[in-house]
């Protein structure tokens, strides 16, 4: 035969498109319509309805940036469509390739009830499903006209991510808005034909299953009629039936669907938008669950659900009825998607906490798995984390946008620091928003990796990112595509089913060890620092603010906070949202988020004084509270007394311009450009700086990524640098306690300044850096050059540390050109180290020298600032501040405490001595002091191992305690008692980098 597959496919594509699509809704009359634009923020539904309406002619522009507009809609049925179903059809100016990133919609019944969202993919709303004919039709609709910021031309700089700058002009230009016939025979047709076009693109150019589906089509499209579409829809449908109703293989791949959005709490908008837009995705789905009788919709985020139920409780009533149905899941168990890389254990912790209490007070369920599909790469902690809090799966998609290594697994074992292991699963469709399109479907059976024994994956189906959700044409294929020749079989499931029979196929998974690593966005670790500068100091002062009121009540009986500390933490929780502590949003929402910051840093403050003020109330002499899990200036971890004598003294001596800085334990070099040129360890006489090199050398980088402005730092930013070694000003204090070099330079636009600062009795050598930063795609960061010969580095993450080789031997390694830290990354070789710390700093990068004079030298840089014009064209301008540390002479126990000292100062009040409510012997840290979040008066104490190897260790408590046992990371009970010595402590043994949960009744 002739090869006619061309001329079939591109008949039946024509036909699909300018034909049967528009007969959906063939019969049509236009609506009255009436607008109000409100002038200022959104309000409730309820007085919107009171509103003033004026005209308003379909085809006139609407719509300034961010703004609000409520449309009242009316009109009545025509008695010829008694019978039909009816539907309004309402197109906003939207783009169908917009979808969640441009205006919407949420519409409305005049009586206050939630119908669903309007948006460029679904831009209809029932009105009757059988029309009498003659009756009045009126709705609402509350529509956004956010602003296209990712627009056709992406990444392009725009003043139009925030509400004060953007512009007064109408965005959006209506189309229709009509009263119409929904003939749901000519939509199935058009599913029929796009499903089966799609899936013979899919098989192999003469598979027989191929032709006859192109013969079906030709067959179908032979019997309709293009002048009269609607008398012979049926014999069309007729004709492909067979083509339809043909099997799947029994070996074919089976796809578990789940109705999805991935709303991102903020991004390209607003945290109030995104508040509208969970609850115009809600309304559609609970209205799309209503109209199928399979489809099950699943929406993480404990946050989202909370912002319906205070900001819309009648959409909420609609998820609350669905959830108790089954079908709407609440999945994750975190309260956000939140970032994993940069958050402390204690911080995960809560986002644990706090999402699954939520869920479990609201709907009586506790998801079983963490889904985080879209984060910036996953910590090595994570496994451990998941498995404590009691969660059994972990599921994401985004190592699939690796720019160099394609992942060897889909469903896998992931093993964290201390060897936990969770199964884990990447849709090997490779994405978060599926159509369920033929190639997505073709791609997710192409691609599964673990085929010879299992034959499942995930497919979250639905439009995403700005919401929008599944659609009842992505319904309509599920249903066609459950068991069809020649694809894989979908059908709608809870993941929590897709991971069960996972774990029967693959008993023995195979493992991947350590982090994941995302080979993209790893600009995000130092993109908007005053986000992570909130974000470390409000982590620290929110758990000593409750380590000081769970003191009280254990010492004084004060009241312990727990409201205060709950809003606190949640407000925290949210700010680590992935596109909010990584520092990817637009102005706007950067914006509000340093002014949260700074409500809650001078909130947890209150409550510390509050605390202090209950437990030093009967002295008067100094005493010093400390909240660290180390002893600090003479006092004992978690307690407070009198401090220390400074321990020796320390000198400075000055030639050539340069300064030489001396205590007891180490001495340093500044040159006259204030640059470190040696630090010697007294003791071992060991130069930590290479000979001729020079260490806290500031280097400027043009940093222009290919893509993903604010998210990316690409490879060849390092091939241009300019060394910052002009001075403007050299200076030096000196007291008794402290000896301080003050450097002021001037560069490009910009100017900075640091004291370099050696404290008696100290191994750390401070720095202390203020910029006032003017600079546009460039990249800031601070080196330190090491004669030391290491082949790894050890960064903290949580609870732990992890360790990365210093060579590129493989493209693994060479992609990890920049990764991140917590508070210290350690550099040592057996006999030797260092460690660099920080207060506000997660990124870092690591070279690996050799010359036959010095051999292997290792080089680790900081990353301080970058200055991204996109989706924030000021990203970071202005005044910018940092402390870090370099550490001469330090172990993995030196760089722990470091790190923990330089955030968590002490504090010195006139009070009386404290004694710690729990001590730790060495070898354990406490990482948390707090009462239980059920307010039943115990006392939770966690600890961890943080040195990567095996302790025995005892903590004893203040006074005599009732009974203490292990309990999860949220603090449910395990049924595992601890057998108290004496009434007042309790052994313990753990495994390297183990993380224990105490629950303790007094």
């Amino acid at each position: 035969m002739h090869d006619d597959i061309p001329l079939s496919v591109g008949r039946a594509t024509r036909v699909l498109k300018e034909r049967i699509l528009p007969a959906v809704h063939a019969f049509r009359l236009p609506l009255e319509v009436a607008f109000h634009e409100l002038p200022g923020e959104p309000i409730a539904p309820a007085d919107a309805f009171a509103l003033e309406y004026a005209p308003f002619t379909v085809g006139s522009p609407w719509g300034a940036a961010w703004g609000t507009t409520w449309f009242r809609v009316r009109g009545t049925v025509p008695p010829e469509w008694a019978g039909r179903r009816v539907e309004a059809v309402v197109d906003l100016g939207f783009d169908v390739n917009m979808t969640g990133f441009q205006c919407e919609g949420l519409v409305y019944l005049s009586d206050g009830t939630p119908v669903k969202s309007l948006n460029p993919r679904n831009q209809w709303v029932r009105i009757a499903d059988v029309a009498a004919g003659g009756e009045r039709v009126e709705f609402f609709i509350e529509a956004a006209s956010n602003p296209v910021l990712l627009d056709y031309h992406p990444f392009l700089p725009t003043q139009e991510g925030d509400i004060r700058t953007s512009s007064p002009r109408r965005l959006y230009t209506t189309r229709h808005v009509d009263l119409a016939v929904f003939d749901a025979e000519m939509f199935e047709l058009g599913l029929d034909i796009e499903v089966l076009l799609e899936l013979q693109a899919e098989l192999p150019p003469s598979a027989p299953r191929r032709m006859r589906i192109l013969q079906a089509l030709d067959d179908a499209l032979d019997v309709l009629d293009l002048q009269n579409l609607s008398g012979t829809t049926a014999a069309a449908r007729a004709a492909l039936a067979p083509a339809l109703a043909s099997p799947a293989e029994a070996s074919a791949h089976e796809i578990s669907a789940i109705g999805h959005a991935h709303i991102d709490s903020a991004w390209l908008w607003p945290v109030r938008e995104t508040i509208r837009k969970v609850a115009r995705t809600a309304s559609s789905m609970t209205d799309l669950i209503g109209e199928t009788d399979e489809f099950v919709y699943g929406m993480s985020s404990a946050q989202q659900y909370a912002w319906l139920k205070q900001h819309r409780p009648e959409v909420y009533e609609k998820v609350r009825a669905a959830v108790a149905g089954g079908r709407f899941l609440p999945l994750g168990g975190m309260w956000v998607e939140s970032d994993t890389v940069m958050p402390t254990g204690e911080a995960i912790a809560r986002q644990f906490l706090y999402g699954q209490r939520f869920f479990q007070e609201e709907f009586g369920i506790r998801p079983q798995g963490v889904w985080l599909p879209d984060s910036f790469g996953y910590s090595p902690a994570l496994p451990q984390l998941i498995r404590r809090a009691g969660f059994q799966w972990f599921f994401t998609q985004k190592i699939s946008w690796n720019q160099v290594n394609r992942f060897p697994h889909h469903t896998f074992a992931w093993e964290g620091i201390d060897g936990s292991r969770v199964l884990s699963h990447f849709p090997s469709m490779d994405t978060y928003s599926s159509q369920l399109s033929g190639s997505e479907v073709a791609r997710a059976s192409r691609q599964f990796r673990e085929a010879r024994l299992a034959n499942g994956s995930i497919a979250p189906v639905g439009w995403g990112d700005g919401g929008g959700g599944t659609t009842r044409e992505m319904t309509g294929k599920a249903r066609r595509l459950a068991d069809l020749e020649g694809s894989a079989k979908v059908r709608w499931e809870h993941p929590d089913a897709f991971f069960d029979r996972a774990a029967q196929q693959l008993p023995q998974p195979p493992v991947w060890v350590g982090e994941l690593y995302l080979e993209l966005h790893r600009g995000t670790l130092t993109s908007q620092h005053r986000m992570k500068q909130g974000n470390r100091r409000s982590e620290h002062l929110l758990v000593e603010a409750e380590l000081w009121a769970a003191s009280a009540a254990f010492w004084t009986g004060e009241a312990y906070p727990y409201d205060d500390l709950d809003a606190l933490w949640r407000e925290v929780l949210l700010l680590q949202f992935h596109d909010i502590l990584p520092g990817t949003s637009i102005a706007w929402v950067h914006r509000e988020a340093v002014e949260q910051y700074a409500r809650v840093i001078a909130a947890a403050e209150a409550l510390i004084q509050r605390s202090l003020a209950a437990l030093a109330a009967d002295g008067s002499e100094t005493v010093v509270f400390n909240a660290a899990p180390i002893a600090q200036a003479g006092v004992a971890a978690l307690g407070a007394s009198a401090p220390a004598a400074p321990d020796g003294s320390v000198s400075i001596s000055s030639g050539d311009g340069g300064h030489v800085l001396e205590n007891a334990l180490v001495r340093v070099a500044i040159s006259h450009e204030g640059l470190l040129t040696s630090a010697v360890d007294l003791a071992t006489g060991r130069d930590a700086i290479p000979a001729g090199a020079e260490a806290n050398l500031l280097q400027l980088h043009q940093d222009f990524p290919n893509m993903w402005d604010a998210w990316d730092v690409d490879r060849y930013y390092r091939n241009r640098a300019q060394d910052l070694r002009a001075v403007e000003s050299l200076t030096v204090e000196q007291s008794a306690e402290a000896v301080s070099v003050i450097v002021s330079r001037r560069f490009s636009r910009s100017a900075l300044t640091q004291r370099i600062t050696l404290r008696a009795g100290s191994r750390a050598l401070e720095f202390a850096q203020t910029t006032d930063w003017h600079e546009t795609e460039k990249f800031l960061k601070v080196a330190f050059p090491l004669d030391i010969h290491a082949e790894h580095t050890a960064a903290e993450t949580q609870f732990g540390y992890a360790r990365r080789v210093t060579h590129t031997n493989t493209s693994w390694e060479a992609a990890k050109f920049e990764t991140a830290m917590h508070r210290f990354v350690h550099v040592e070789e057996p006999g030797f180290g260092v460690a660099l710390t920080t207060d506000s700093t997660y990124g870092y990068d690591v070279t690996r020298d050799s010359t036959p004079r010095q051999g292997v030298t290792t080089t680790v840089r900081l990353s301080l600032l970058r200055a991204p014009r996109f989706p924030d064209p000021e990203t970071d301008q202005g005044e910018q501040t940092h402390r870090y540390a370099f550490v001469i002479g330090a172990d993995i126990r030196a760089a722990t405490a470091a790190g923990i000292a330089m955030n968590m100062p002490p504090r010195a009040v006139t009070g009386a001595p404290v004694a710690p409510v729990v001590q730790a012997t060495d070898g354990v840290l406490v990482s948390s002091v707090k009462l239980a979040a059920d307010r039943s008066g115990d006392l939770i104490v966690r600890v961890y191992e943080p040195y990567g190897r095996r302790t025995a260790a005892t903590l004893g408590f203040g006074r005599a305690v009732s009974s203490v046992r292990t309990v999860s990371l949220i603090e449910d009970d395990l049924g595992s008692p601890v057998e108290l010595v004496d009434g007042r402590s309790v052994g313990l043994a753990l495994t390297p980098f183990e993380v224990r949960t105490l629950r303790v009744t007094l």
